[in-house]
């Protein structure tokens, strides 16, 4: 199966998304289609067996619309071809407003004040006919694009609408001379539809500024080092293993390891952390981040469209590309509305006529004004153009959330279930305790501890070296060291040997424990901690603990889930009392203990049956997991298996940002739930007052060209709406 996107230009309403979706998703050979009005954009899975990217492109435009290949990570192609479109609407909108003015002025203007101008009518219909035929072309053109296809849209409505006022006139001019006619109101509509369109298309551009800061912060070139030169080339020209060269205050290029020389660098627009991290050699560094202070060298490890940054891009677009369940109704109530609508239209009309005795200009009016208030367009725009504010104002925070889906499931989440290692813990053993049982002082019995452990690859070996220098300690060197599996290490520091591991080696080495001693390790290992005993050859000279220590924020991150009504749990392949220990200090109550890896997905199968769980997880092991949850959390630290399998993306590897992303799915769906109620309303509240239910009582009737008019800012209400989400602080 490959993917491929396609920039739709054309599409105007929910009902022509719909339209093409239908298409694509009936093309044999293509699985999975989402057409996104908000983006303009298309995401196709197809069999490359049985079509190609061409034949999809011609299923779009048999529909009518205009279709362009783009490639997932030329966003930049994807803005171009969205400003050369907002250009033309521009252009159109100039173009009928230079005609709509005079009829305006001549049609209603000077008819309040009661002058009669020579010939007016006729020129009223010189002025309105290139709008008409010009710049309501495109509306014909969409019309004529989904009545092939057996339905309706927005352009049915402003087409049936807008000729039934211009054809009417235009009869009324020819055969009854001297009295109404409507030319200035099928000009100022279509004028207003689109500069609505045009005000849309903006706004939406707004909502993707997450993207386009993302994209911006590719540098254009890099410093690179061939056969000992400096060459400064285009980024596009960079491969793996090439040697980069970054100074101080330039942006990194492309991702890879510090080969030589520091810095700290700043990555606060990949992960939204405001520090500064310090960087050395070994360490990894991002493409598009910026070098802060130092200058270093690197070899680049991963370029073009495998680096974070990309990466990032495309899991944003693919995010606002995918539907929310929620905008499935969206669509379903734009599909039936339409031809409803159209109905309702037509009877309103003829009832005025047949049974309220009304002319036949009144029932074409009543008739126009139902059909362009109730267009469709703020229903259509409600879901995604919060989805891509909601996305987005997650990116900006390190949040990546991949779907339109994972928005709305994370907001009925019941369950939480943490992965231990490396998610509540930092997954790397520190050392916690240390405690004298003999004269020596503690540091004492660091050294000789780290001296002996030196030679061993052993993780807890490691942690003890790494505090003994943390904490400056003399470390001398060792001989005779011996590894004993079960047991624990021995070795010669300056002449003396010592032994180091657990209560087993003691006994076996006729080496006796104080009772004081004995008392001190069970108390440690019942907070989950592991405990190692140094002696010499004469008896015990103290203990030192090591443990999985949680993160800073797994506490607080824990309780502001309870807070937001979560069930939380942990599950572990620890046993039992190190797994309550370690849960126990991250506020966890309910613990699943000594599951196996390939056991995990069975135990958030089980709370499923309750309720809806997330899975938060970093590890290889936790991919199940994840996979089946019903909201799959990774950490932004953990394996590529991790981050592809999750539906949302941790990029600070913060706990705290769990809570974050399930208040961020909070607020968007009461944003989403927001505009399709403002939308709904409108249109139930304004179609009855446009078919004349009030005329009898008030003598109120809503013109066609007040329709129009908050018809257009209807559409940009919804968009601005989901706009005050990037205010919003998670």
């Amino acid at each position: 199966m490959k993917k491929t996107s396609l920039y739709i230009s054309g599409m105007h309403c929910a009902s022509c998304s719909a339209v093409i979706t239908k298409a694509l998703q009936g093309t044999d050979g293509v699985s999975e289609a989402n057409v996104n009005l908000s983006t303009s954009k298309a995401s196709i899975t197809f069999d490359e067996r049985k079509l190609s990217e061409k034949n999809i492109i011609d299923v779009v435009r048999s529909k009518g619309y205009g279709a362009a290949l783009i490639s997932e990570s030329d966003s930049r192609k994807q803005e171009a071809l969205q400003k050369k479109e907002l250009r033309k609407m521009r252009h159109l909108f100039i173009f009928s407003l230079l005609f709509a003015i005079p009829a305006f002025i001549i049609g209603m203007v000077l008819m309040w004040l009661g002058i009669e101008m020579p010939g007016g009518h006729f020129l009223l219909w010189v002025l309105a006919t290139p709008v008409q035929f010009i710049a309501g072309w495109t509306f014909y053109k969409g019309a004529w694009a989904v009545l092939k296809n057996r339905s309706a849209n927005m352009d049915t409505l402003v087409v049936v609408g807008t000729t039934s006022a211009y054809l009417l006139s235009a009869y009324l001019v020819l055969f009854r001379p001297g009295g109404d006619q409507y030319f200035e109101v099928s000009a100022i509509l279509i004028t207003l539809v689109l500069l609505g369109k045009m005000l849309e298309a903006v706004a939406k551009g707004n909502t993707s500024d997450a993207i386009k800061k993302l994209m911006n912060l590719s540098p254009k070139t890099a410093t690179v080092i061939r056969n000992g030169h400096e060459m400064e080339m285009s980024v596009d020209l960079v491969v793996v293993d090439d040697i980069v060269l970054v100074r101080p205050g330039e942006r990194i290029p492309v991702d890879g390891v510090i080969v030589d020389g520091s810095s700290s660098v700043d990555e606060s627009m990949i992960t939204g952390e405001s520090m500064p991290v310090e960087k050395d050699k070994d360490d990894v560094v991002i493409g598009g981040t910026i070098n802060k202070n130092g200058g270093f060298r690197f070899m680049a490890t991963k370029v073009g469209a495998d680096t974070t940054l990309a990466h990032i891009i495309r899991l944003i677009e693919d995010a606002q590309t995918k539907k929310a369940p929620i905008q499935r109704f969206a669509d379903m109530v734009s599909a039936y509305f339409v031809p409803i609508i159209i109905v309702v239209a037509l009877l309103s009309g003829l009832g005025w006529y047949f049974i309220g005795h009304e002319s036949i200009s009144f029932s074409i009016m009543i008739v126009v004004s139902v059909l362009v208030i109730a267009c469709p367009c703020a229903l259509g725009l409600a879901t995604p153009t919060a989805i891509m504010v909601g996305t987005g104002l997650g990116a900006k925070n390190g949040i990546l959330i991949k779907g339109g889906d994972a928005l709305e499931t994370a907001h009925k989440l019941k369950f939480v279930v943490f992965d231990k290692t490396g998610t509540v813990t930092k997954g790397t053993p520190e050392v916690t305790d240390v405690r004298s049982f003999s004269k020596h002082h503690e540091n004492h019995l660091l050294a000789v501890a780290a001296g002996v452990e030196k030679h061993s690859e052993h993780p807890l070996a490691e942690a003890i070296v790494r505090r003994a220098e943390n904490d400056h300690v003399d470390v001398k060197g060792s001989t005779d060291f011996q590894a004993i599996p079960g047991y624990g290490v021995k070795a010669k520091i300056d002449g003396k040997r010592y032994f180091f591991g657990n209560a087993k080696l003691m006994s076996a080495n006729a080496i006796k424990l104080s009772q004081e001693l004995r008392d001190e390790k069970e108390r440690l290992e019942e907070q989950g901690k592991t405990v190692m005993i140094l002696a010499d050859e004469q008896a015990p000279l103290g203990i030192i603990a090591v443990a999985d220590v949680i993160k800073e924020s797994s506490k607080e991150a824990v309780q502001q889930l309870k807070n937001i009504g979560l069930e939380v749990y942990m599950i572990t392949g620890d046993n039992v009392l190190t797994a309550r220990a370690i849960a126990a200090e991250a506020g966890i109550e309910k613990v699943f203990s000594e599951v196996l890896p390939e056991h995990k997905a069975m135990y958030v199968r089980s709370l499923q049956q309750r309720g809806k769980v997330a899975m938060v997880g970093d590890g290889i092991n936790d991919a199940p997991a994840l996979a089946q949850a019903d909201i799959g959390i990774a950490m932004g630290s953990g394996t590529d298996v991790a981050m592809e399998t999750g539906n949302i993306v941790l990029m600070k590897n913060d706990l705290l940002d769990v809570p974050r992303a399930i208040r961020l799915s909070r607020f968007t769906m009461s944003k989403i739930k927001q505009n399709m109620f403002w939308a709904l309303f409108y249109n139930v509240l304004g179609v009855p007052v446009a078919a004349g239910v009030l005329f009898p009582f008030t003598g109120w009737l809503l013109s066609p060209i007040i329709a129009g008019a908050a018809m257009a800012m209807s559409s940009v209400s919804v968009v601005s709406n989901s706009l005050l989400l990037k205010g919003k602080k998670i």
